[in-house]
């Protein structure tokens, strides 16, 4: 399956490859990665038609399907990997973690770290709840992006998110010094205070946090909360 939806996929990239514009998406993302120039509509349109008529994907097959699109130089196939896990990842079982540490650790930077973290390692968690005890060591990984992943992984859950977890999850990289985890501290407050905006609000008060971790968690409230530090 993997096989013949790469094939049509990098048919159609090559069709709508745009030189121009991949120099404007190349320098956005700081010269990390090289583009085809494809805007993300025209990739989930791109990727929806690769996808016709091929059947629903094991786990097996996304992984295949993921891995392969990894090795592939273009950003844009990066991108459409993480599209199709979202898609599908119902159909991964609990041993896909791995393989989404792999993509998380490699050609990494946040638009696929986010990605992986909310829509395939968050709901994988979800539907596998012993792979909460992988996220707490998840937490403390000496790779940035791999922390950065736990503080992530309950992004879309609302009621549904351990509290318990994301606060003791914030606590432990309160300290980080990296603007990436400071980010995604304030990003995954922000997140669950629609949910119990007074419990984000009352840690916010307790919990010595940096500024940029404080505005992103205050940002859509009305609360002057000042920074420990």
């Amino acid at each position: 399956m993997h096989e013949a939806f790469l094939t049509r996929l990098a048919a159609a990239f090559e069709a709508a490859r745009d030189p121009e514009r991949a120099v404007a998406m190349r320098a956005y993302m700081r010269d990390q990665f090289p583009f085809l120039g494809i805007g993300a509509p025209a990739q989930k349109t791109l990727v929806r038609a690769a996808l016709t008529g091929l059947g629903a994907p094991t786990g097996d097959d996304l992984r295949a399907l993921a891995l392969a699109c990894w090795d592939l130089p273009e950003r844009e196939y990066q991108y459409a990997a993480c599209f199709v896990l979202r898609r599908f990842v119902k159909r991964c079982p609990a041993g896909f973690l791995p393989t989404a540490r792999t993509l998380i650790t490699t050609k990494s930077w946040w638009d696929s770290v986010d990605a992986l973290a909310a829509h395939t390692v968050g709901p994988l968690v979800a539907a596998h709840p012993e792979l909460g005890e992988v996220m707490d060591r998840w937490i403390t990984d000496d790779n940035l992006w791999v922390a950065r992943t736990a503080l992530l992984h309950q992004l879309r859950y609302g009621a549904a998110t351990n509290e318990e977890r994301l606060f003791a999850y914030c606590v432990k990289q309160s300290g980080h010094r990296d603007f990436f985890i400071r980010k995604a501290i304030g990003w995954a407050l922000r997140e669950y205070a629609r949910t119990d905006p007074e419990a984000v609000r009352a840690f916010v008060a307790r919990t010595p946090l940096s500024p940029l971790s404080v505005r992103e968690a205050m940002k859509h409230m009305n609360l002057g909360a000042k920074p420990h530090r």
